[in-house]
């Protein structure tokens, strides 16, 4: 990547599964030139965003139920 650019959520997607994987850390960052402390980051945010989408009850009775009660008051 050119100097300055930004990394799009895709290529971070990668870059994390890589390192879910096992790849090391170390090699990572020195192939993408990038720092270990921001790869570390991008897991940590990414294993974050895995576990709060594990707790989202799928068909949750009190939302639902919270749902039809405000659209009912918008009626």
């Amino acid at each position: 990547m050119a100097e300055g650019q930004r990394w799009s959520a895709a290529r971070k997607r990668e870059v994390v599964l890589r390192l879910l994987r096992g790849e090391s850390v170390d090699a990572l960052s020195r192939e993408l030139s990038l720092e270990i402390y921001r790869l570390e980051q991008w897991r940590e945010k990414a294993l974050a965003g895995i576990d709060e989408s594990l707790k989202k009850r799928q068909n949750d009775p009190v939302q639902t139920e919270l749902n039809q009660a405000m659209r009912r008051i918008g009626e």
